[in-house]
């Protein structure tokens, strides 16, 4: 199977919204992408390839907005080939992080 970049973009989205989103007490959610384009097959209503992501991630918003009327999300454009500062940050930050297994199978 192929993984367009669209396709693996819209997932980091989806998860990152699905997991801010469930965090009781936060009011904004920002998303900071290299790729704004893609922001537009979340609100895109027509039959495309990408549907499962873009209903996940509504349903995900649409909770999230009815919990209150203040709560908003941005999307911060932050091309990675120009070395912002945000994008520095977060690009360290998730190198850094190192995800353990929970399941471990030693190769013969």
């Amino acid at each position: 199977m192929n993984i367009l970049s669209i396709e693996a973009e819209l997932f980091a989205i989806r998860c990152s919204i699905s997991q801010a989103s469930k965090i009781r007490g936060i009011t904004y959610i920002v998303v900071i992408i290299d790729a704004i384009h893609v922001t537009k097959h979340i609100f895109d209503t027509s039959i495309h390839s990408y549907q499962l992501h873009t209903i996940a991630i509504s349903s995900n918003l649409r909770k999230f907005f009815n919990r209150n009327d203040n709560n908003s999300i941005f999307f911060w454009d932050c091309p990675s080939n120009n070395k912002w500062f945000p994008h520095l940050l977060v690009d360290k930050e998730s190198k850094y992080y190192k995800m353990n297994s929970i399941l471990s199978r030693k190769l013969s």
